[in-house]
């Protein structure tokens, strides 16, 4: 029995990734090149918004929700809101 799939050339398609059985850490990878979290925090006192990628990995602060959206739309990525 062949389990590859094929797409519609008849090339071999990629395996299908099923979330369920993802290890922490292979969880933690999913989406990594792709989002950014935009999370409030407060900078020596200051409200600003931090910006994290998909596994947790701080990347910058900014100064206001637009300015971080900015930054992260630049780098190609999605920016997703956490509170």
């Amino acid at each position: 029995m062949n389990m590859e799939q094929q797409n519609d050339n008849g090339q071999n398609a990629p395996p299908v990734l099923d979330v369920r059985h993802l290890s922490q850490s292979q969880f933690a990878q999913l989406g990594m090149p792709y989002i950014a979290y935009l999370k409030p925090v407060l900078n020596n006192g200051v409200p600003a918004i931090a910006i994290h990628g998909a596994d947790g990995t701080p990347m910058g602060v900014a100064t206001d929700v637009d300015v971080a959206i900015a930054a992260v739309e630049q780098h190609e990525m999605r920016p997703v809101r956490v509170h």
